[in-house]
Formats: C-alpha cells, structure tokens, sequence
C-alpha cells in the first residue's frame, strides 16, 4: 500500500493527523465564532432633520430604517410617541430595544434577548448584537437625514 503507514510502524496515518488538525481548527473557529462582547447602546444622537421636522416624521423614518435591516418596530405606546420597541427575529435568535427618539436625538438600548449568550452581570452579549445595533444606527441616521420639511413651514 502507498502512501500509508503499516499497523507494525510506530506511528499515525498522515491523513490523521491531517484531519485532526483540520477539526482542531474548526473547533478553534467555532469558539471564535461564540464570543461576546461588552453591549453597544447609542445614547443621544444628534439627527440631521430640519428644524420643523414632526414626531410622526421621525417615527416613520426610524420604522423605514429597521424594516430595511428586518427589525419589527413599533411604538411601545399606542398614545404616547418617542418610546419604540424593535425586535430583529435571526433564525433562533432574537433582539429586542429600546429607541427613544425626540425631533432632535435618539437613542438605542438593549431590553431583552434569546440566544444572545446576554450576561447582565458582566454587561455582555453575542458580539453580532453590537454589529445589528451599529447597522440600525447608521440605517436611522441615513433615513432620518432624508426627511423633508413640512409642506406647511416655509425653507
């Protein structure tokens, strides 16, 4: 037989020891891919909408913003604005925020997860949270910049 050595040498067949290193690597990846980070809130940014922007406005926009990245928001109280709940849904995964929002600024804190490996006493959570949350920031700052002034006020 080639290439193979027989069971009276010492030693291993080089396509074990091929292999066991290939699944130590992937091994090593998978951890890697599991790790957690310290969580991202965003916290008072400014909004770059016109001075007579609404309420209604800025909701709507930060609704556009999430739906585009597949987060489901909406308002936490039917009667009161400023105050959104999102939930982005990822196979087995789910985050859920808080967006507090007035015409000036908004803000993105985390409220509650499943399978996100979330660690209240440490602060941390699944490091691709922190990665949905920068994207829902960047998709709201974009969408919020494009509001247009009230038809009514004048420019």
């Amino acid at each position: 037989m080639t290439g193979t050595l027989s069971a009276g040498h010492a030693g291993i067949d080089p396509r074990g020891w091929a292999l066991r290193i290939a699944a130590a690597l992937l091994l090593v990846a998978a951890l890697a891919g599991c790790r957690t980070s310290d969580i991202y809130n965003v916290q008072q940014v400014s909004l770059a909408t016109p001075p007579a922007a609404e309420m209604t406005q800025i909701e709507n926009a930060i609704e556009r913003a999430g739906a585009g990245l597949g987060w489901e928001i909406k308002r936490a109280d039917p009667d009161e604005p400023g105050h959104l709940i999102g939930r982005l849904p990822i196979r087995s995964h789910v985050a859920v925020v808080d967006i507090k929002h007035d015409t000036e600024t908004f803000s993105i804190t985390y409220k509650d997860s499943t399978n996100l490996e979330y660690d209240a006493e440490a602060g941390k959570i699944h490091s691709n949270y922190n990665g949905w949350i920068q994207n829902l920031r960047s998709a709201i700052l974009r969408e919020t910049s494009n509001i247009e002034a009230s038809a009514g006020t004048s420019t």
